[in-house]
């Protein structure tokens, strides 16, 4: 998998492969603690090498390895249902590690997976995160509640978030971008939490909703 920006480069602990770096790569810094060989080139490969701004640096790094859902122990765990966009998946990525929750759950089909893109939204967190592929939702979910989780749905049509009890073990779900949770994994779900809007936007980004959802549970 190729991964790339500065950010990246500085933050990530996957093992690298090999560096590419445009010719008038400046940032000796960055290069300085990289222990796999550098190759340099010119920008034009590095353009053709990933989509989006490089900055000069793409790394080459061993595929991401999801963790088995029997490794998962932690108090609060995120799941996300068939989530689709990169940029979303990377920004949950990152408020999950910025709030202390290491546990986030994808399914193994029709989902985004872990790729450049998410890499570089997240800004190096994805190292210390678990991300667990799973077969089926529903499945997991009953798994997680013989093991004693409760299960928190989040949908225009619930709850006030505000109103909801976080202690114990729980698993917050996040919807599809465009339709949000599905109807099993919704009728599998022991709260819906909804955030009231008020103005006349009636949904927030994937991301966003997550994060409001994800720091109450803190709070």
């Amino acid at each position: 998998m190729y991964v790339y920006g500065k950010n990246v480069a500085k933050d990530i602990n996957s093992k690298i492969e090999k560096v590419y770096v445009s010719n008038n790569f400046k940032d000796k810094e960055i290069l300085k603690n990289i222990k796999a060989p550098i190759v340099y080139v010119d920008k034009n490969k590095l353009d053709k090498m990933v989509d989006g701004v490089h900055q000069g640096i793409v790394l080459k790094i061993a595929d991401y390895e999801y963790k088995d859902i029997s490794e998962l122990n932690s108090d609060i765990v995120v799941m996300l249902d068939h989530l689709e966009d990169p940029h979303n998946f990377g920004a949950i990525i990152r408020t999950c590690e910025a709030a202390g929750i290491k546990d986030i759950i994808i399914p193994r089909d029709r989902s985004v997976k872990v790729n450049s893109t998410v890499m570089k939204t997240s800004a190096g967190c994805l190292d210390r995160v678990n991300i667990y592929e799973v077969t089926n939702l529903v499945q997991t979910i009953n798994y997680l509640k013989k093991n004693n989780y409760w299960v928190i749905g989040t949908d225009m049509e619930g709850t006030d978030y505000k109103k909801i009890d976080y202690k114990g073990k729980i698993v917050i779900i996040i919807g599809n971008e465009g339709n949000g949770i599905s109807r099993l994994v919704k009728e599998s779900c022991d709260f819906i939490a909804t955030i009231p809007m008020q103005g006349e936007v009636n949904s927030l980004n994937a991301s966003v909703a997550a994060g409001i959802i994800i720091f109450e549970t803190r709070r």
